[in-house]
């Protein structure tokens, strides 16, 4: 079984997108809770909370990795990240049973992409990311990482990279006013 998450209702065949890799790809997962990050965009989801005008894709933000056992490692990169961007948000979950064609990716365990359409065999609607991600925790499904939790060495590290990220996003203003707004030190 394969999942992919979506904010689109009622889908029977999921098309493939221009993303990431710059062709047209299906992205799924073989583990349901992986794709639960990909019910909110913390961007999208401070422009719409903001009123900050912004037309076309918006830059991603997705500050997970996995553990070596290949659990997905949400990481809380400003205070209280994960209820900001994930509560409230609702969205659907569909399943693929028979995926044609398939290439593992090799920087995400469990993730496939696929160029071909792929027919959706069950759907289950999300009505909050938020309870999903603490309920796939409380499970041992996902690792939580709490702002708070975080050491001295991975805050001076987050501190780095977002400054850099800010430095090289100037054509990207829906991804500079969110990282403006949660990062303090900008």
């Amino acid at each position: 079984m394969f999942f992919h998450a979506s904010k689109i209702p009622d889908l029977s065949i999921l098309k493939p997108h221009v993303s990431n890799h710059g062709k047209p790809l299906v992205y799924l997962s073989e583990k349901r809770e992986n794709v639960l990050v990909y019910l909110s965009n913390a961007v999208e989801k401070h422009c719409r909370e903001t009123g900050f005008n912004h037309t076309g894709i918006y830059k991603t933000w997705g500050s997970y990795g996995f553990t070596d056992n290949g659990i997905l490692h949400l990481e809380e990169y400003y205070p209280n990240a994960t209820i900001d961007t994930y509560s409230g948000e609702s969205g659907y979950i569909y399943s693929v049973a028979n995926l044609k064609n398939y290439r593992e990716q090799a920087d995400i365990p469990y993730a496939v992409t696929t160029d071909e359409a792929a027919v959706v065999t069950d759907c289950e609607y999300i009505f909050d990311a938020y309870a999903a991600i603490l309920e796939a925790a409380e499970n041992g499904k996902i690792v939580l990482q709490k702002y708070c939790d975080n050491s001295q060495s991975m805050l001076s590290w987050i501190e780095k990279t977002v400054k850099a990220e800010y430095q090289n996003a100037e054509k990207l203003p829906d991804y500079r006013s969110f990282l403006k707004a949660k990062f303090e030190f900008l």
